[in-house]
């Protein structure tokens, strides 16, 4: 999707002054920008609104000394990534393990700052955090254990829960790893973990509806662009078969979800803007470090634990640092 297309999306935007040329003898500069979600889809709008304004903050403007090539995508990553490594980005922003793993596959060379990914050591982008060492640094969100801490506030919310069903992409390392961890503590925690979800819609309402047919279920859904990009699917199908469920952001808590635990997703991406105007202006990736959250939220939907009969004990809503009813 070219850049003209996808900045009509981003309301708020339209006040922005956008020149339609560069001033005399200032050097135009291009970013690229990769996501694994539909145009139309909110969260990534509201990624892309935060890059963009933090951006202008740093005195980068786009039609004056910036053009900003978009590419989301939902299919095919990998040729997403070639073509725009083709286009020559001086630097390329990347939200989530799909778009780096694509990514890393087109180019060892043009620098890439990544935001939301989980683990990028494990993921073999970076040889370190402190050090990544190569073409490639950012923003982490997890690491797969936070799948453990996710299981242990299904049992808190809905102590009944014995069934666990893991909605998760299996050929994402994210998903895998995230499932992996749920199921190195399962039998601690008396349930019995199966892995839902798969490579489509489809998979998801058939794999869910067949889960739900047993007693004392519950979901959690991991941290991938396949759950965010499927979350009222995932929410009305929680609803509809009475199966309180985890969720790893905000807004799926927002959009009727009953609890969630993790990081903001929009503030790597301001951050991520940092770091493309500190590459643009001489840095090396391999000189920034990796840095991971150091907030994370967790929010209840009083309304949906009603409707679910549940009941959230006070420890819970003590803790939490939202209560939506």
């Amino acid at each position: 999707m070219r850049r003209r297309e996808f900045i009509t999306l981003l309301t708020g935007l339209a006040a922005w002054p956008l020149p339609v040329c560069a001033q005399q003898g200032e050097r135009v500069r291009r970013i690229g920008v990769l996501m694994p979600f539909a145009k139309e889809n909110p969260e990534a709008q509201a990624r892309i609104a935060a890059f963009l304004r933090e951006l202008q903050q740093l005195g980068w403007t786009e039609g004056r000394n910036l053009q900003i090539e978009y590419q989301l995508e939902t299919g095919d990553l990998r040729k997403a990534a070639t073509e725009l490594v083709a286009l020559s980005p001086d630097v390329i922003l990347a939200s989530a393990t799909p778009a780096v793993a694509a990514l890393q596959q087109a180019t060892r060379t043009v620098p890439i700052v990544f935001a939301q990914v989980a683990d990028p050591v494990s993921a073999g982008f970076v040889a370190s955090l402190a050090k990544p060492g190569g073409n490639i640094t950012g923003f982490t969100n997890f690491d797969y254990n936070m799948g453990v801490k996710w299981l242990e506030l299904l049992k808190e919310i809905a102590p009944n829960v014995v069934r666990v069903g893991v909605i998760r992409d299996p050929t994402v390392t994210t998903s895998i790893g995230q499932l992996a961890a749920i199921n190195s503590v399962a039998r601690s925690f008396g349930v019995e973990v199966s892995p839902l979800g798969g490579l489509d819609a489809r998979d998801i309402e058939r794999t869910v509806t067949e889960f739900a047919r047993g007693p004392n279920g519950g979901l959690i859904s991991v941290a991938t662009p396949f759950s965010v990009n499927n979350r009222g699917l995932i929410i009305s199908l929680a609803a509809q078969h009475r199966l309180p469920a985890v969720y790893p952001f905000r807004f799926f808590v927002a959009d009727g979800g009953l609890i969630c635990y993790g990081p903001d997703s929009i503030e790597p991406h301001r951050q991520a803007a940092r770091y493309i105007d500190r590459i643009l202006k001489g840095e090396k990736p391999s000189d920034l470090p990796v840095q991971a959250p150091t907030k994370y939220e967790l929010v209840i939907n009083l309304k949906t634990a009603k409707a679910l009969d549940l009941t959230v004990p006070p420890s819970l809503l003590s803790r939490a640092n939202e209560v939506i009813e």
